[in-house]
């Protein structure tokens, strides 16, 4: 219609919301716990501005996408990080060493992410559970972000952390997701916020006037909108080449470089190799970067103890994905490394 002035979130834009979120994740919500943001980066920030004060402790589980570490340190809280496990590659939590940090530290907020970049986890039930159970138990709130909740590979199941245990935790926690990743529209910066707890919901009502007047984007809403109505066969298709991506990626890795250790993908467009048996941590970047010609993530982003680690970003053309595998294998290679 070409009317990019003020505008407001329509029914159908609820209903599309709604609708998808029932019958991909069997999660139920109500219109009037819907809020929208500019991001969900942008959210957290908010969240940890009206939940928690200056000093409050506040955990993640590294490793994890960078920007929770940044909207910790960058709004004057302390960053309380729990390593996840990892067995060759494959990632699970901590659960005592979680409640430990937290009962050390007096956490007041925990920023789950699930599915788990960059670990590639998508979350069991009974894994979900048991982190949310210690949270409920030392009155911890749960910020979940769920931006990857539309990415997961064949044979597993996203599972929102609002219906774990039949909503037993749905009180102590707010979702936040987007269709930015699903359907590739991060640049049109528009997120849900879902928060079904009254009490939390109309304290962020009350604080968040103070520190937000944007209206909502037009273009961002549509987009989601148009997305949940009628993307899903571009979505399962985009699915498929991930899962290809990644089934070659490894595949090539696994015969001239085994060494390489890749953590499986379960959900996420995104891979997680430790490169730390071909080639010390420090001359990671010199390799990567400046030999093979790749723009990745480095590991200590997502937490100073995976040093020697790189993500890679899989939702491309496969083509593409060659070449960066070709790339790495050749200069290894060069590298001589018996």
């Amino acid at each position: 219609h070409g009317v990019f002035g003020y505008s407001y979130v329509s029914d159908d834009y609820y209903n599309a919301v709604i609708k998808w979120l029932k019958e991909k994740h069997n999660y139920e919500i109500k219109k009037d716990w819907l809020r929208f943001s500019t991001g969900v980066v942008t959210a957290i920030y908010w969240f940890i501005n009206i939940f928690t004060k200056v000093n409050d402790p506040i955990l993640i589980l590294t490793p994890v996408y960078y920007p929770f570490h940044n909207a910790v340190k960058d709004n004057n809280r302390k960053l309380i990080t729990c390593d996840l496990k990892n067995t060759n590659g494959y990632f699970t939590i901590d659960y005592d060493e979680v409640e430990k940090k937290i009962i050390e530290n007096n956490v007041k907020l925990f920023i789950q992410c699930s599915p788990h970049n960059p670990a590639g986890r998508v979350w069991k039930e009974e894994e979900l559970a048991k982190l949310l159970e210690i949270c409920k138990k030392h009155n911890v709130l749960v910020i979940s972000d769920e931006i990857h909740q539309d990415i997961v590979m064949k044979g597993y199941k996203h599972i929102p952390s609002a219906i774990v245990s039949n909503g037993k935790y749905a009180d102590n926690l707010i979702t936040i997701s987007a269709a930015s990743k699903t359907f590739n529209l991060a640049g049109l910066i528009h997120s849900n916020i879902i928060i079904s707890n009254d009490e939390l919901r109309k304290k962020y009502d009350d604080e968040i006037k103070k520190i937000n007047q944007t209206e909502c984007n037009i273009l961002g809403m549509l987009a989601t909108q148009v997305g949940y109505e009628k993307g899903e066969y571009w979505l399962e298709n985009v699915k498929e080449i991930i899962e290809d991506n990644f089934k070659y990626l490894k595949s090539e890795l696994n015969k001239n470089i085994p060494e390489i250790v890749i953590t499986p993908l379960e959900g996420t467009y995104l891979v997680f190799l430790d490169l730390r048996k071909i080639i010390s941590p420090d001359k990671v970047k010199e390799f990567i970067q400046d030999k093979c010609r790749l723009a990745i993530d480095f590991g200590e982003w997502f937490g100073e103890n995976f040093k020697g680690f790189i993500r890679l970003n899989l939702a491309t053309d496969p083509k593409i994905v060659k070449q960066a595998v070709e790339n790495i294998i050749t200069e290894y290679k060069k590298l001589n490394i018996i």
